[in-house]
């Protein structure tokens, strides 16, 4: 097992005005599953390829354990790494996908045949051992593209959307495979998808990545409850939480017809009056004094115990995004009514309006 550490790693592709990958700065622990995440063209998969060796590296180094591994070549790195379209050889059975990189390495049959069955045990394959691909589900060749990497017993796990051919129902289960997986392993997994689900349910730490450049590095607990920045916390979390331009008065922020109540040392931070809040749907409540902030409710998503309420905001609230609260499902507000929402204490995000980032503590 090893660590891997971004040292300043930075990628441009020829003909590039600017960096896929801008400076990247991690340590990824001995045996950690650390998952990136972002929108497409990010440079999640570049910063994956970067490690793999399969990305030149313009500045900086990549280290896997203390040796540099930034000019060496991909068969030279002890890495081995899963694909989105699991790249089997469909003449082949499943026995000799997954022995395939041992036997060109020179590897005994004994010791291929052995590393294949004790893998094949672990995924629950031994049954498909004789199968060819065009044989099995889409499942069962992920878990074959898995074992194959497996075999090799690497010192590093490179996974690239390794779920995104998957229907939902199989990516679910798939995914806590993976990960239990892992940690049954501990191998240190670097896990690349655009799912912040998958990437909060899945890894020990989450890495969020914005034009190339790093946006947070914190486990998901941490991730979710203390965004760094604006773009964080309007992409962790499902359904994704509510940000407003909000004005600042004398003993707080004014939310709707009621004043949040903020420390005048958080309100020093502020500047222009104006401040970009946050607050995830399961954080407001509603008022009803009627004070607050008006929602006219144009959705009801109804799940039972739970009810997600979508709705517009008046007037100089109004935003391009529904603001979208989570209420007791047995009695939700009705499609049309106007309701009032207030943030629960402590609960609310604060971000700088010009520079997007965090201000409260």
């Amino acid at each position: 097992m090893a660590t891997v550490t971004y040292d300043g790693a930075t990628r441009i592709y020829p003909g590039a005005d600017e960096p896929s990958v801008d400076k990247l700065d991690i340590e990824i622990g001995d045996g950690e599953f650390l998952v990136f995440v972002g929108p497409s063209g990010c440079g999640k998969s570049t910063s994956l390829r970067m490690l793999a060796g399969l990305e030149e590296i313009n500045e900086g180094r990549i280290l896997i354990g203390d040796r540099d591994v930034t000019s060496l070549p991909p068969k030279d790195r002890d890495v081995a790494m899963v694909f989105q379209n699991y790249a089997l050889y469909p003449h082949m059975t499943v026995a000799d996908n997954m022995g395939f990189a041992l036997k060109i390495a020179g590897k005994p049959k004994e010791d291929i045949r052995s590393r294949v069955e004790e893998a094949a045990k672990i995924l629950d394959l031994t049954e498909f051992l004789d199968r060819k691909p065009k044989a099995l589900s889409g499942g069962q060749r992920q878990r074959v593209a898995m074992g194959r990497a497996i075999v090799r017993q690497p010192q590093v796990f490179l996974m690239d959307e390794p779920l995104s051919n998957l229907d939902a129902k199989l990516r679910v289960q798939t995914r806590t495979q993976i990960a239990s997986l892992q940690r049954r392993l501990g191998v240190t997994t670097v896990y690349v998808t655009h799912d912040q689900v998958e990437a909060m349910t899945m890894g020990d730490r989450v890495a969020v990545l914005k034009d190339g450049l790093l946006q947070q590095c914190d486990p998901p607990r941490r991730m979710y409850d203390h965004p760094d920045n604006v773009f964080v916390a309007g992409f962790i979390g499902s359904p994704a939480m509510n940000l407003m331009t909000l004005p600042v008065v004398d003993d707080g922020i004014k939310f709707g017809d009621a004043v949040h109540p903020v420390e005048r040392e958080i309100l020093g931070k502020v500047g222009d009056n104006q401040v970009i809040a946050g607050i995830r749907p399961e954080d407001v409540e509603l008022d009803d004094s009627g004070s607050g902030l008006a929602v006219e409710i144009d959705l009801v998503e109804e799940l039972g115990a739970d009810a997600y309420v979508y709705g517009e905001l008046p007037g100089a609230h109004a935003t391009d995004k529904p603001f979208i609260a989570r209420v007791d499902g047995r009695t939700p507000p009705r499609k049309g009514e106007t309701v009032h929402f207030k943030p629960k204490l402590d609960h609310l995000h604060l971000f700088n309006v010009e520079s997007g980032l965090r201000i409260n503590p």
